[in-house]
C-alpha cells in the first residue's frame, strides 16, 4: 500500500527537535566535530532556528485545529490562520533579537519603539484597512462564497478577503474591490448566514371594493404557483396600509438564495398580474393632484 502525504506539522517539528539538539549540546557537538568552530555562532543558529521552527509548527498546529470538520461548523477564515501565524513569526523576531543581541525584552521593544511610529504614521490608512480586515477575519460576518449587501448601495457575492480588501463580483459580473476600513463603518447585510434561503416580499396595491380576506387568498395562491420559489413555508400576503389609491398588501414569499432573488420577484408578480387579469379585478384608484390648479 502507498504511503499518503507526510503530517503537515511533521518537517516543523523535525527541524524544531533539530535545532534544540545542536542549541543544547552545541558546545560538545563543536569539539566532536571541529575544536576551532566558532560555539557562540552555533548557538546563536541554533537557538534562532529553534525559535522560526517553533513558530512554524504552532502555526500549523492552529491551522490544523481551525480546519478540523465539525457538525454545523463553517470553515475558519484564512486570515484568522494568517493573523495568529504572523504573531508567532513576529514572537519569533523578537526572542532572536533578544538572543543576538542579548538583551531584555523591554530595551529590544523600546528601541524599536520610535521606528514603528513613524512608519505607522506614514502608512496610517493602510494599518486602519489591515486592523479592519483582522477585526472582519475574527468576527467573521461574511465568508467566500456569501451574498452581501453594504450599505444599500453595493451587492455582491464574497470572492476574496485580503488583509487589505473585500472582493465582490455583482451579478451584472462587476468586480469590486472594497477597502476593509470602509466595509467596517457602514452597514452590512448577509443573505447567506445564518442559511441561504430568506424571506422576501413584494407591495401590491388593489382597491377598495376588493374584500381583504379574498384579496389574500388570490395574492398567497397566485404567488404559490410561482416557479422558483420555496414551496414551503408557504407565501402569503398581509394589509400593510389603507390608502386613498387603494389596499397596499405584503406578498411574503421564501427564496432559496440571493442569487435567484430577480428571478423569483418576477416570477411572483407575473403570477400575480396574470391572476388579477384572469379575475378581470379593477386596478387601484389613483387621484391625480395637480399643483396650484383652480
Amino acid at each position: 500500500m502507498a504511503a499518503g502525504p507526510a503530517p503537515r506539522w511533521l518537517l516543523p517539528a523535525a527541524l524544531l527537535a533539530m535545532s534544540l539538539v545542536v542549541h543544547l549540546g552545541h558546545a560538545p557537538l563543536a569539539q566532536a566535530l571541529r575544536p576551532e568552530t566558532d560555539m557562540e555562532t552555533i548557538r546563536l543558529v541554533s537557538g534562532a532556528a529553534a525559535y522560526f521552527a517553533a513558530a512554524w509548527l504552532g502555526s500549523r498546529l492552529v491551522g490544523l485545529a481551525l480546519d478540523r470538520p465539525g457538525a454545523g461548523r463553517r470553515r475558519a477564515p484564512r486570515l484568522l490562520k494568517e493573523l495568529i501565524a504572523a504573531v508567532l513569526f513576529l514572537v519569533a523576531v523578537i526572542a532572536t533579537a533578544m538572543l543576538v543581541f542579548g538583551q531584555p525584552t523591554s530595551s529590544v521593544l523600546a528601541g524599536s519603539g520610535l521606528l514603528i511610529a513613524v512608519v505607522g504614521f506614514a502608512i496610517r490608512n493602510v494599518v486602519a484597512d489591515v486592523l479592519s480586515g483582522i477585526a472582519l477575519g475574527l468576527e467573521a460576518p461574511y465568508r467566500i462564497g456569501d451574498w452581501v449587501e453594504i450599505d444599500t448601495a453595493i451587492r455582491g457575492r464574497v470572492v476574496e478577503i485580503g488583509w487589505r480588501t473585500t472582493r465582490l463580483l455583482t451579478r451584472d459580473d462587476i468586480y469590486m474591490i472594497l477597502p476593509n476600513s470602509q466595509i467596517a463603518r457602514q452597514r452590512l447585510t448577509n443573505y447567506s448566514a445564518p442559511r441561504r434561503h430568506y424571506r422576501t416580499q413584494v407591495p401590491i396595491v388593489l382597491d377598495h371594493g376588493i374584500p381583504v380576506a379574498e384579496a389574500r387568498v388570490l395574492l398567497g395562491d397566485a404567488a404559490a404557483r410561482s416557479r422558483g420559489i420555496m414551496a414551503t413555508p408557504a407565501p402569503d400576503a398581509r394589509v400593510i396600509a389603507y390608502e386613498s389609491e387603494g389596499i397596499r398588501y405584503a406578498v411574503r414569499y421564501w427564496v432559496p438564495s440571493f442569487a435567484e432573488d430577480v428571478d423569483c420577484r418576477d416570477a411572483v408578480l407575473s403570477a400575480i398580474d396574470a391572476a388579477l387579469r384572469k379575475r378581470r379585478l379593477p386596478p387601484p384608484h389613483v387621484r391625480l393632484h395637480v399643483a396650484g390648479g383652480r
